[in-house]
């Protein structure tokens, strides 16, 4: 196949739907030799700030000179973001190639009677295949959802496991409390080896560590305290680190925007250490060096400055209020205009909240996805709630319309489904003249 014929092939197996279990993969990598034992994997799983934690761990990593594969999920925009070796997308060739092999693969399994593999673990497969082709040290892998039957649980070879903040989501498949939900989260963690996790609530702690009890696993808890915020402004953040026995960091500076993304760094510092205490070489310039150059599209990332654009993949309860707390960090009481999309089942109403004491103007939209709440809906909610009346869009394009006539002191922020804030990135970067 070559590349359009791969993707098509990957994309008609949507229809497989979303199949929580490890019965397929297991299979489907056996079948391909196991790739994923070819290479060291730091496994991350969690709720929020899992993509911003895998981006800060693999670019230290490719600052301290190791071939670093990433496999992260949702894409933003193309869909083979989620396939990376130092920061560079499955090329064309290789994604076609190895797909045709997996159809073989697929072949074989259907004839022995197992499911058709889901598109999740059809790309999981690609992506481990590639890895092993690209001859890379360390895997830098996100869970897709939940964790413990995850097609990406399908490794073994897991040098550190890290959980980030974890909150109500995907309650259908994860469990309706929050202690049920860490514990489907830690299932990444294997028998012998490492866990960070990120600072929250003890009882989401406990019921983490109970799993690596049982798994004989080391806990590499982080506590708040251990970073202090020195300054900010909009090209990023400055801290000092107080745990000084690993790495002893003068004054870091992240790129990422939001208090959040400190403790990110901070959960991303302490998996890093792990790594260097198990004999891989990590230098203080290389932390410096990959925690400052690390960029992740559609995390508070400002697109535009007069006005002020901003993106942010907030697509949950928790993900909205770092959002709202970095407005307010950041631009202090000033109204923003808002873009907001979002999907059925992320429950809009609880997010208003935050959402509506930040806004002078307000626009909806409908994420591409079908479980999305359409934008008349959406604006009927948000009219239901607040005295400021927000205006749903039909059409993306109406966008572009907007920025053009808006007032270049304004503030505009986008927030929402991630299947929202990736195509109206590409929109605006194609079609809206940004300035420095």
């Amino acid at each position: 196949m070559n590349y359009e014929e791969a993707l098509q092939f990957v994309h008609s197996t949507n229809k497989f739907g979303s199949k929580l279990g490890l019965q397929n993969i297991t299979k489907l990598t056996e079948l391909l030799g196991n790739p994923q034992d070819s290479y060291k994997i730091i496994h991350v799983a969690g709720t929020n700030g899992k993509g911003s934690i895998s981006n800060m761990i693999h670019d230290v990593l490719l600052s301290s000179g190791y071939k670093t594969g990433l496999f992260i999920s949702p894409y933003l925009e193309e869909f083979t973001e989620m396939i990376q070796v130092n920061k560079q997308l499955i090329d064309k060739e290789s994604f076609g190639s190895i797909t045709t092999i997996i159809k073989e693969k697929i072949d074989i399994m259907i004839e022995e009677g197992y499911n058709h593999p889901t598109e999740f673990e059809i790309m999981t497969g690609i992506g481990l295949k590639y890895f092993q082709e690209k001859k890379i040290d360390f895997l830098v892998l996100e869970v897709g959802l939940g964790g413990r039957i995850d097609a990406t649980n399908v490794v073994n070879n897991t040098l550190v496991s890290v959980i980030s903040s974890i909150s109500f989501d995907h309650m259908e498949f994860l469990g309706d409390t929050l202690e049920k939900i860490a514990f489907e989260k830690a299932g990444i963690i294997k028998k012998d080896s490492n866990v960070v996790i990120y600072p929250q609530d003890e009882n989401i702690t406990n019921a983490i560590k109970s799993v690596a009890n049982e798994k004989n696993a080391n806990v590499y808890e982080t506590d708040k305290k251990e970073i202090i915020k020195l300054k900010g402004d909009l090209t990023g953040q400055w801290f000092q680190y107080k745990k000084t026995d690993v790495f002893n960091l003068p004054e870091v500076k992240i790129s990422l925007l939001g208090e959040h993304q400190l403790y990110n760094a901070l959960t991303a510092l302490r998996a890093l250490e792990v790594i260097k205490e198990a004999g891989y070489e990590i230098s203080v310039k290389s932390v410096l060096e990959g925690l400052k150059n690390c960029r992740f599209a559609g995390r508070f990332e400002i697109l535009n400055a007069k006005p002020i654009v901003i993106i942010d993949g907030g697509h949950n309860i928790d993900g909205i209020e770092y959002f709202s707390k970095a407005v307010k960090d950041n631009f202090k009481d000033k109204k923003i205009v808002l873009f907001w999309g979002m999907l059925k089942d992320k429950n809009p109403e609880a997010v208003l909240s935050y959402i509506i004491p930040l806004c002078k103007e307000v626009y909806t939209l409908t994420p591409n996805n079908p479980r999305a709440m359409k934008s008349e809906e959406l604006a009927e909610l948000f009219n239901k709630h607040s005295d400021l009346e927000a205006t749903p869009l039909d059409d993306y394009n109406k966008i572009i319309t907007i920025l053009n006539n808006t007032d270049k002191e304004n503030v505009v922020a986008f927030v929402g489904s991630l299947y929202m804030i990736g195509d109206v990135r590409k929109l605006i970067l194609e079609n809206f003249k940004l300035n420095d």
